[in-house]
């Protein structure tokens, strides 16, 4: 206080607004830190945040289109500038109006009806309110004494979240809710994090404290397999399974090639009986190997297939295999009450992935992770003396991130203000979309369904009908050349569509098997945005037929050449 008062004392007389420059001094940093200085700077202030929440709105719903056709190298040309200026360069308004002028028409526009190619779409517009506010009040939950009640809110959401998943009785979460001895979960950045964290604790629990070896977490991979007598730990996955996954397995020492794919059935589910011949295999003493977990998939990145949790439950129980599900797509289906079995089992995963910024709509980035064992994240409890202090319900203690902000104000008010069915009605449209679109495809002579939704993702790829005919009929090895041919003219019809920029489809490569004609390029469509319609989807197609006929024939004519 003292140091602000020989400020207030030193400071020269504020010139008048009109004849300020653009310098760095103190009179200008307090002005930034206080945000106003009177009713007409606050009323300048206001104008500035109309035209962030407004006029951004705005702009996204007059241009409904992808993005600006504007190639990359254009835009690099244009961002050259590595020098930071020594003075101000700009004030707030200028700032905030190239902001909306000159970034956002560049930018991609995940809010258009016709962006149907990621797991990223429009958001309902209170979440920008709410991320003003949560940026606003700058909470850093990783300890309740830079976030007090936020740290409390956050532990209420996550037993909300837990309770959708495991349903567990009341007793149960008025034990659990605000201990600070348990942890229903936790918040992280995303699902890499949250896949990464439940590996963690797997790892952890698996290879334990163990006659006078500490755990691996304190003496290491090499030195927990001694102890244990084996040679490795691997994690069994579906081959659809997020990359994340791999990732975990480098992160955590057990190496990315002992997170091992298991192929999927015709139905692009985890083949449930090469898993339990694998699970056999690696069981014998002589593998010397430990299974750390088995993950099953809540809506695959790819096909958003859901496998079969209560199987591989029974599984993972039989053999006492920790199950994680990664349910970060699909975990919001169980708030609906006509698609909610489809996660059926669910509640029997020991761990579970869910992403509050795929189907729960929020802003990036939210990634969250629960646990049927409210004592499970001890195995990753850290201490410091200046932070999270053993015996304190600081939320650091039990978490891969340090400071973080509090994304668990946004999901709590999201939930109080859409309810649950509300969610439910945006999954439900996008699963019955999902599956009218799969019809319409079917329609069209020339395309061809790869994976027919189970949730509202769908892969389907562009093909002549009298080479479609041809394919199914040919020997393993035309249908390699007919498929290499397909290949090279759907990747080539993503991108053409993907650059005029009035709509986007993805595009992703399914794994099949040579008898399938081999690895083939699909294109890839999410149904998440409920503002887009089936007369949004033909004009999608229609645009894909009109570029196919002026610019694929060539490859589809070398391919009926070629017998």
């Amino acid at each position: 206080m003292e140091n602000a008062a020989k400020i207030e004392e030193s400071e020269p007389a504020r010139p008048p607004e009109a004849s300020r420059e653009l310098v760095a001094n103190r009179e200008t940093l307090k002005r930034i830190f206080i945000m106003r200085e009177n009713d007409s700077a606050r009323a300048t202030l206001v104008k500035y945040m109309e035209q962030i929440l407004f006029g951004l709105q705005d702009f996204l719903q007059r241009h409904v289109g992808i993005t600006e056709e504007v190639s990359l190298p254009e835009l690099a040309g244009r961002f050259m500038d590595s020098v930071i200026k020594k003075e101000p360069e700009k004030k707030l308004a200028q700032v905030i109006t190239e902001l909306i002028d000159d970034i956002a028409p560049h930018a991609v526009n995940v809010s258009s009806p016709y962006f149907v190619g990621h797991m990223t779409s429009a958001i309902p517009f209170f979440m920008v309110h709410l991320s003003t506010i949560m940026a606003a009040l700058n909470q850093n939950v990783v300890k309740l004494e830079t976030s007090k009640v936020v740290s409390v809110v956050e532990k209420q959401v996550l037993a909300k979240l837990h309770r959708m998943i495991y349903g567990r009785d009341d007793a149960f979460y008025a034990a659990h809710i605000q201990s600070g001895h348990t942890s229903l979960g936790g918040f992280v950045e995303g699902g890499t994090q949250a896949n990464l964290t439940a590996l963690w604790v797997a790892r952890n629990r698996l290879l334990g404290p163990k006659n006078g070896f500490e755990g691996v977490e304190k003496e290491g991979v090499p030195a927990a397999y001694a102890a244990h007598g084996i040679d490795r730990c691997v994690v069994l996955i579906s081959q659809l399974g997020h990359y994340s996954l791999r990732k975990a397995g480098g992160v955590l020492g057990i190496g990315n090639n002992n997170v091992i794919p298991m192929p999927v059935d015709e139905d692009n589910r985890i083949d449930l009986n090469f898993l339990s011949e694998t699970i056999t295999r690696l069981s014998e003493p002589s593998a010397r190997t430990r299974i750390m977990a088995v993950v099953g998939i809540a809506g695959a990145t790819e096909t958003g297939t859901v496998d079969p949790l209560g199987k591989l439950a029974d599984i993972c129980a039989r053999h006492g295999i920790h199950l994680h599900v990664d349910a970060a797509w699909g975990g919001p289906t169980l708030f609906s009450e006509k698609y909610g079995d489809i996660l059926s089992g669910i509640e029997r995963a020991d761990s579970v992935t869910i992403d509050g910024h795929k189907q729960f709509y929020m802003p990036m980035t939210c990634g969250m992770v629960y646990f049927k064992d409210p004592l499970a994240m001890d195995a990753i409890a850290y201490y410091a003396s200046y932070v999270n202090r053993p015996g304190s319900v600081d939320l650091g203690i039990r978490s891969l991130a340090g400071s973080r902000a509090s994304h668990s104000l946004i999901l709590d008010s999201a939930l109080k203000i859409m309810g649950q069915r509300g969610y439910a009605l945006l999954v439900d449209n996008g699963i019955e979309t999902a599956r009218a679109f799969a019809d319409e495809i079917d329609c069209r002579e020339n395309f061809t369904l790869m994976s027919r939704p189970e949730l509202n993702i769908l892969t389907y790829r562009y093909l002549p009908r009298d080479l479609a005919e041809r394919f199914a009929k040919a020997p393993a090895e035309e249908k390699v050349r007919i498929n290499a041919h397909a290949n090279r003219a759907n990747t080539e019809l993503q991108r053409l569509q993907r650059e005029a920029g009035k709509s986007f489809v993805s595009r992703t490569t399914l794994r099949l098997s040579e008898e399938k004609g081999g690895p083939a390029v699909v294109l890839r469509a999410v149904i998440m945005n409920p503002m887009t319609h089936m007369g949004i989807l033909r004009e999608i197609l229609d645009e894909q037929e009109a570029i196919a006929e002026r610019h694929l024939s060539p490859y589809f004519q070398n391919a009926r050449m070629e017998r």
